[in-house]
């Protein structure tokens, strides 16, 4: 059975998912991710999630999982690029960013699937044929001479330095998140998701996750 494992914190605790190719859910064929619980098969709790953010699912021509964005204006970041259109295949150890919530692909099994490149065979190609050496001759040494020692030198001490490792700083999306109010359209600070816009004060609860680029 093809299998995707996702893992990821939410409210101190890891969490993890396993995606199935053919599992139930609420779109056949694919599992949602956002944060909607009404539309969403993985509910994410972090305000910069879109309600419906992205979906998963396999490719049996393929042979491989992939991921769709469903929110254009809060596009995802999968290993440092963004998707903003389309889809993009998914491996073991993908980052993924969903606003600023951090998941982890943490292991792919796809048993009917083979990494291993076809073997090419190509035929045998003709040796060939070399002339026979050339003696060469070798000078004559006279039976008392010996050849001089050459003195020998002192070797170099190699340095040694500490090798420290380095980090991998997996990179985070570029700009503002804001709520988009449903009455007035305009935006506010995700912190105000329990205290209303900050310009008409209506819920937001139900408000659009928006990504603001730092140039606006």
């Amino acid at each position: 059975m093809n299998v995707l494992t996702l893992q990821w914190q939410d409210a101190g605790q890891i969490k993890i998912q396993k995606i199935h190719e053919k599992q139930p859910s609420k779109n056949p064929g694919t599992i949602r991710i956002g944060r909607d619980p009404v539309r969403c098969d993985i509910v994410l709790s972090h305000p910069t999630v879109s309600g419906l953010h992205v979906e998963i699912f396999f490719n049996a021509q393929q042979q491989r999982f992939l991921m769709k964005n469903l929110r254009e204006q809060n596009p995802p970041l999968v290993d440092g690029q963004k998707l903003v259109q389309g889809e993009i295949p998914l491996r073991e150890g993908s980052i993924i960013y969903l606003g600023q919530q951090l998941l982890k692909v943490t292991e792919i099994s796809v048993p009917g699937g083979s990494t291993v490149p076809p073997t090419i065979l190509t035929p045998p190609q003709p040796q060939a044929t070399n002339p026979p050496p050339v003696p060469v001759a070798q000078p004559q040494v006279h039976p008392n001479y010996h050849q001089p020692t050459p003195p020998r030198q002192p070797q170099p001490q190699a340095a040694h330095h500490p090798v420290t490792p380095a980090v991998q700083q997996q990179p985070q999306p570029q700009g503002v998140y804001g709520l988009q109010c449903p009455r007035c359209k305009k935006l506010s600070s995700y912190q105000n998701l329990l205290l209303g816009c900050q310009h008409c004060g209506h819920s937001l609860q139900d408000a659009l996750s928006v990504l603001v680029p730092p140039s606006h």
